[in-house]
């Protein structure tokens, strides 16, 4: 007698390596799109994945301070997110493998405040400055300062960090 083993189909669990929260921290010198200012709100992309913090009305420098958190998956590509507004506030990308990379690392044990790896503004990013990936407190986090592109001024700061989530494959 034989039987027949049901195939095992793929579940968001078992391709799932973590979490990756975004703090969107503010916007500084955000272009004016209204009479005298903007009601800016930061959209955040990731492969199919798309989340927005809430509108700040009548603001050019607004302070979310909001999470938005994005699952990051074995067939997730680690190129770039992407910022964008709407309304021609302009728009900014940066690469998160470096962020991955020092993920893989075995860092336990480091001194909280160690800076794993740099990443320097260049053609292929919006960075406005350096951005230092850095051991705090157990967790690897990496601050951002993105330059607006396709707009006459204005910049994003916000920050990474990862969740590991049980069960899942982890990096």
């Amino acid at each position: 007698m034989t039987t027949a083993c049901p195939a095992r189909t793929s579940s968001l669990m078992d391709d799932l390596l973590g979490l990756l929260r975004i703090r969107i921290k503010r916007g500084v010198n955000l272009a004016v799109r209204d009479i005298s200012s903007s009601d800016p709100y930061v959209v955040v992309k990731m492969g199919k994945q798309k989340l927005k913090t809430r509108v700040i009305n009548k603001d050019v420098n607004p302070e979310w301070n909001e999470d938005l958190t994005l699952s990051v998956t074995d067939s997730t590509v680690y190129d770039h997110d992407m910022f964008s507004k709407d309304d021609k506030m302009g728009d900014a990308e940066f690469e998160i493998k470096p962020y991955i990379e020092a993920l893989r690392m075995q860092l336990d044990g480091l001194p909280s405040g160690t800076i794993v790896t740099t990443v320097k503004p260049s053609r292929r990013n919006c960075l406005a400055e350096e951005s230092r990936v850095t051991w705090v407190d157990g967790k690897l986090v990496q601050d951002l300062v993105l330059r607006l592109r396709h707009v006459e001024c204005g910049e994003v700061e916000a920050q990474l960090q990862w969740i590991d989530l049980p069960g899942s494959k982890g990096l």
